[in-house]
């Protein structure tokens, strides 16, 4: 038998200590990450990150939100989606880490204006205030480039730094 697991520890064991008290035979297999327990306090280091499709990302940073594990940020760079991490705030930056800013897109295509408006809004509710206020006003309007900002600039933002 084999569970598959994204549940806390605290509702693993409660599975585990049922399905053997059955005596079924088990072998874990965990979908993601490591298991909770693994990873409650040791940080997710993200080490130049592209980016990626945005609800994806939405997933990711609702789960690192729930679960409160630190995230730092010290690859070279970070781009794209990889910058809603900022909206952690368990999240630390390297002040040489490059930050990659651009409006959403479909691959690369312009989106309807409907849809472009409120994907940039997802986007910028995932940055401290003042970023989110150039992203609005600038950043969201660079599809196929990106706007650089090193994270030392980020971290005069209000960013904390690692």
């Amino acid at each position: 038998m084999r569970v598959f697991c994204s549940v806390g520890a605290g509702r693993l064991l409660k599975v585990l200590f049922f399905v053997m008290s059955a005596g079924v035979g088990l072998s874990l297999a965990f979908v993601g990450s490591d298991p909770v327990w693994a990873t409650e306090n040791k940080p997710l280091v993200v080490r130049n990150d592209r980016g990626g499709e945005l609800k994806k990302r939405l997933r990711q940073l609702s789960q690192l939100r729930q679960s409160g594990r630190p995230v730092e940020i010290r690859g070279g760079v970070c781009f794209s989606t990889c910058t809603m991490f900022l909206s952690l705030p368990q999240t630390c930056v390297l002040p040489r880490t490059t930050f990659g800013f651009h409006g959403p897109s479909s691959y690369g295509r312009p989106l309807a204006p409907k849809v472009f408006e409120e994907a940039s809004h997802v986007i910028a509710d995932h940055y401290p205030p003042a970023l989110r206020r150039w992203y609005l006003e600038t950043g969201r309007y660079r599809i196929r480039t990106l706007y650089r900002i090193r994270g030392a600039k980020l971290i005069e933002l209000g960013v904390q730094a690692c």
